[in-house]
């Protein structure tokens, strides 16, 4: 009976797991192609809401990589829940997430706030391929305060490098090898010291 609870469990997780990486087309808020991997093919990246979005949500990115033996695109990366957006088709403008290929095997993926609210931001979260995997290479961070002048600031962050511009002041942080599976928001604010 032992035997049949487990076999049954771990059929269900498979069955779940295999529909959690379905994606709907009609949740693909936008997309890019470039040459991630530099093996001379194209490649896709898109950005994805949640299943049960309400138009205020965290995005997920999906980065699809060609076969080497085929022409054909396998699921690279899997990373739900990266990026804070307004998706809904009565969103504000003004929050709208974007992607889009920089240099040469990057991919540069753009959220904001500059419509509601005091307090406005963008960020740049720059993945890069390195060592069969996807990884951040740089977080830009800039923020401004509507009523106060004196209360923005600015960060870009090579985590490659670990050069920093902060304010218009160049210092050095930690280079670190940060997967895009351990990558939220928070760790850029913490680097940038917001």
């Amino acid at each position: 009976m032992f035997k049949f609870v487990l076999i049954a469990g771990v059929a269900l997780s498979a069955a779940f797991t295999a529909m959690a990486d379905q994606i709907d087309p009609a949740r693909i808020v936008d997309a890019a192609t470039g040459d991630w991997d530099s093996d001379g093919r194209t490649d896709l990246a898109l950005l994805v809401a949640p299943q049960d979005s309400n138009g205020d949500d965290q995005i997920g990115i999906y980065i699809y990589l060609r076969d080497s033996d085929h022409e054909l695109l396998r699921l690279s990366l899997s990373a739900p829940n990266k990026i804070w957006s307004s998706t809904g088709a009565d969103g504000v403008f003004g929050q709208e997430p974007s992607i889009k290929a920089a240099g040469k095997s990057s991919i540069a993926i753009h959220s904001q706030n500059s419509a509601v609210g005091r307090e406005r931001w963008d960020q740049t979260l720059t993945l890069a391929y390195r060592n069969k995997e996807f990884v951040v290479a740089g977080y830009t961070y800039n923020h401004y305060d509507t009523l106060d002048p004196n209360a923005g600031g600015s960060c870009d962050y090579n985590a490659l490098t670990g050069n920093l511009l902060k304010n218009g002041k160049t210092t050095k942080a930690e280079p670190r090898v940060i997967r895009i599976a351990q990558w939220d928001d928070d760790t850029g604010q913490a680097i940038c010291g917001q």
